[in-house]
């Protein structure tokens, strides 16, 4: 039976390729040509392919050793070559990026576009990104390599193997990314929550979830500019909104200090005098004279005297005729 696959083995065209690598430009002259490809076909044999004795493999060898006698070269030094050549950029979609690379051999190598291939040839790209990827994270700085086997979905013991972190260290990124996900989510929900309004109202909005200016401008598309132009805005109006608030607050601390002692007439600085000397008999308590003179609606101007100089008091009751 004719195998051209075996479980956990290379398929058999790719080893086909690799024995012939082996052998040079006179071993697949006229004279040589046949006995070069039994030698081949033998040394598959010993991998579980069945080539010197399958018809069906033994045209698979030989067709392959029609091309490299063709085209003067080992089919691996291309197709290694093309593999070499592969940047992560290239390989957005690994698939398509097979294709392109068996479209682009299938030129000098017209047996290469044989559909069969294409699953084996999206392995290898997919393996050769993935060696990249290693390669890449290892050059990070930092945690910043953890980070980026995260974001593409490696699995956890296979980041700590071979960044050669520890559990411990895995756990402590692993938890920031979870927790930098968990607020993008969150970010992205309150765009949501304001889709139809204008952009302005978009960033004052994000801004007053305290959401982060980096995710505002990502998420949302949004320029700096424009998030600096209405943090400013609404600096201003938090400013002016101080203003009046302090304002008011002096107003009526003004209001519930009462007037000062020169805006006192006579008869109200004697009924207030006589309001705090009633308070001075119950209590000798600061707090408690302050209360009770706040209650009893006397001038804090008073009450400031009542409690630093209460000997003032029969001063100020004397000019008031009293």
């Amino acid at each position: 039976m004719r195998e051209y696959r075996i479980a956990g083995k290379e398929p058999l065209w790719l080893l086909i390729e690799k024995e012939i690598q082996k052998y040079t430009d006179g071993d697949f002259s006229e004279v040589n040509n046949l006995e070069t490809s039994q030698k081949i076909a033998e040394e598959l044999d010993k991998t579980g392919y069945n080539v010197s004795k399958d018809g069906g493999n033994w045209l698979q060898l030989k067709v392959a050793v029609k091309e490299r006698k063709r085209v003067g070269r080992p089919f691996m030094q291309d197709f290694n070559q093309a593999v070499s050549a592969l940047s992560l950029g290239d390989m957005k979609d690994s698939r398509a990026t097979a294709v392109k690379i068996i479209a682009d051999l299938g030129k000098d190598w017209p047996s290469f576009l044989a559909t069969e291939h294409r699953a084996d040839v999206d392995e290898i790209v997919g393996n050769k990104k993935i060696e990249l990827m290693i390669a890449r994270a290892k050059e990070l700085p930092g945690e910043q390599g953890i980070r980026y086997l995260i974001s593409e979905s490696f699995e956890p013991q296979f980041i700590m193997e071979t960044l050669g972190v520890s559990e411990e260290e895995y756990k402590k990124v692993k938890s920031k990314v979870d927790a930098e996900l968990a607020e993008k989510t969150r970010v992205q929900k309150l765009f949501a929550a304001v889709e139809d309004a204008s952009e302005e109202d978009k960033i004052k909005h994000l801004l007053n979830k305290n959401a982060a200016e980096a995710l505002i401008a990502e998420i949302g598309g949004i320029k700096q500019s424009a998030i600096d132009a209405v943090k400013k805005a609404m600096e201003e109006e938090l400013a002016e909104k101080k203003r009046k608030e302090e304002e008011l607050a002096a107003e009526r601390a003004a209001e519930a200090a009462g007037p000062a002692l020169e805006d006192i007439d006579a008869d109200e600085m004697l009924e207030y005098i006589e309001g705090i000397r009633e308070i001075l008999g119950f209590s000798d308590v600061e707090k408690d004279i302050r209360t009770m003179c706040e209650q009893s609606s006397i001038p804090k101007a008073l009450v400031d005297i009542a409690i630093s100089d209460p000997d003032k008091l029969d001063e100020l009751e004397k000019e008031a005729g009293g």
